[in-house]
């Protein structure tokens, strides 16, 4: 197995291979880590992916260190500490929707499905730099090579395998992934199209030193040449500039500024661009981290497979970087498709299992593309999306309307048609905690399936262990629901309050579904 890119997507991808029992390496055309500043917080399912997997010490520690970084910022509306217990809404991370700070008070956190997902609280403000040396950290446990320096030239898919020629010498692989970015060389390669939407405006962000921070508004601010935000943190500030090239031509402006896409980011690049829209001739003196510019430019790989050849995280789905969604979006592509080719590779995947990868994951790809498509919409400098503003602004001043945009930004009201009667089908696992103290995540580890059996007589169990190295069947005596079987990647494949002989029948038939055939009838086969 080979996966082209070592940033968070080919990492967490690399790493439930390795744990499925592949052996796999990862190609990173880098020579070292990127440090550019891009997403700086976590939503609900990735937190939880890495809850599931015994990271969520770690991501809580980086929390901790985040806070301690950004000092008073922290508890702004956007950046609220961790509590004790997690009770109040200073302990809530609540995000913004266009620029428009969510507020934590106006947020009904008894809601179900809010309340459902609370363990994670404490390890949602992971930035994507330190998120991504967490993570590299784990799959180096894991034993993944990572070879950087290395970049993808050509691939030919034989149909046993593909055959890549790259800088280092030619790779012979049965899988391919493509986690190589928005500019992905292996979705161009595979000839994948990317149809979507072409770009309106140029957008940088940076932490910088600024000789004169006087002459900046804190927070979000709109002029007729765009918006720019100054803060939450020291020295941080991003532009948008709606001065976008003609469609069809998203690197005209760039190019006639002297810059391509791809160009490094210069302190008078970002400085200009800061200028322009505030009116003022602030000075920026340093960077402090690499800066980013970006589009919104919205596409979407007209398939996420072709063969033996698989796109995740940015290679299937580029769009604006609100809130970090790209990140989330893209860890979430990794946790789906990393059981699924696992069990390829071992040998018991169900049949049309690989083909669920597209048809579960493109619906979310396409949701964020609009969300972010709308908050766009909203920012806009012209009249028109200043009235539109005001309105939801209005809407987000309510506590339904937070709470709603709350719920869709943390990623909790997610949800997979698996066809399922329970409520739980098809959504993530909520806190199921146990009676011996623990919770169900702290069982996920070896990235198994996870069955929760509360069935009186051990019913649910005694079915499961025909899957015995697939299921990891935890008892926990009596509750509701009475049984639920979780997926690797976190997903409820089955759940039922009752344990009657129909459950026992519907459970068998989910887990034939999902994790195959029995393990004896498997061993058999093959």
């Amino acid at each position: 197995m080979t996966v082209v890119g070592a940033g968070p997507v080919g990492l967490v991808l690399a790493a439930e291979l390795a744990l499925a029992g592949a052996t796999v390496q990862i190609l990173e055309r880098r020579a070292e880590p990127d440090t550019a500043m891009k997403a700086q917080s976590i939503n609900v399912p990735t937190a939880e992916a890495l809850d599931r997997r015994g990271l969520l010490p770690a991501a809580e520690q980086v929390q901790r260190e985040t806070l301690d970084r950004v000092g008073p910022y922290a508890r702004t509306a956007e950046h609220r500490p961790p509590g004790a217990g997690r009770q109040g809404p200073e302990s809530r991370f609540t995000g913004h929707f266009a620029g428009m700070v969510l507020d934590p008070g106006l947020v009904d956190w008894s809601d179900p499905d809010l309340a459902a997902h609370a363990a994670t609280d404490g390890a949602r403000m992971v930035p994507q730099p330190q998120l991504e040396a967490l993570l590299a950290d784990h799959v180096s446990r894991l034993g993944v090579p990572v070879r950087r320096g290395v970049e993808v030239t050509t691939l030919d898919d034989t149909g046993d395998g593909v055959r890549v020629g790259t800088t280092a010498g030619p790779v012979c692989t049965g899988w391919l992934v493509g986690c190589d970015g928005g500019h992905s060389t292996v979705r161009r390669l595979a000839g994948i199209d990317f149809p979507g939407t072409d770009p309106e405006l140029t957008g940088y962000q940076a932490v910088v030193d600024i000789a004169d921070p006087e002459k900046l508004a804190e927070g979000w601010t709109w002029s007729s040449q765009g918006a720019y935000r100054y803060g939450p943190q020291p020295g941080r500030v991003a532009t948008m500039e709606f001065d976008g090239p003609p469609a069809g031509l998203p690197d005209t402006r760039l190019r006639s500024r002297g810059r391509t896409p791809t160009a490094p980011v210069t302190l008078e690049e970002v400085q200009a661009s800061l200028r322009r829209i505030s009116g003022t001739d602030v000075t920026l003196t340093a960077l402090r981290a690499a800066p980013t510019r970006w589009t919104d430019n919205a596409r979407q790989a007209a398939a996420y497979r072709s063969g033996r050849v698989f796109l995740a995280g940015d290679a299937a789905h580029v769009h604006p970087p609100f809130g970090g969604q790209g990140l989330n979006l893209g860890v979430g592509d990794a946790m789906n498709l990393g059981w699924k080719l696992g069990a390829a590779v071992a040998g018991w995947a169900p049949e049309g299992l690989l083909d669920t990868y597209d048809d579960e994951r493109r619906p979310a790809g396409a949701w964020v593309l609009d969300w972010t498509r709308a908050q766009i919409g909203v920012l806009r400098g012209d009249a028109k999306s200043a009235a539109l503003r005001g309105i939801v602004a209005d809407l987000l001043n309510t506590r339904a309307g937070t709470t709603y945009a709350v719920k869709k930004i943390s990623g909790v009201t997610q949800r997979i048609d698996l066809h399922g009667d329970h409520p739980l089908v098809g959504r993530f696992a909520p806190d199921l905690r146990l009676r011996n103290g623990s919770r169900l995540a702290d069982h996920g580890h070896r990235g198994e399936f996870l069955l929760l059996d509360r069935s009186p007589d051990g019913a649910f169990a005694r079915l499961a262990a025909a899957w015995s190295g697939r299921v990891n069947s935890v008892g926990d005596p009596h509750g509701t629901p009475a049984g639920v079987l979780v997926r690797p990647d976190g997903v409820v494949a089955w759940a039922s309050d009752t344990s009657g002989v129909t459950d026992v029948a519907a459970l068998e038939a989910a887990l034939r579904r999902w994790a195959g055939a029995p393990s004896s009838s498997s061993s058999r086969n093959r």
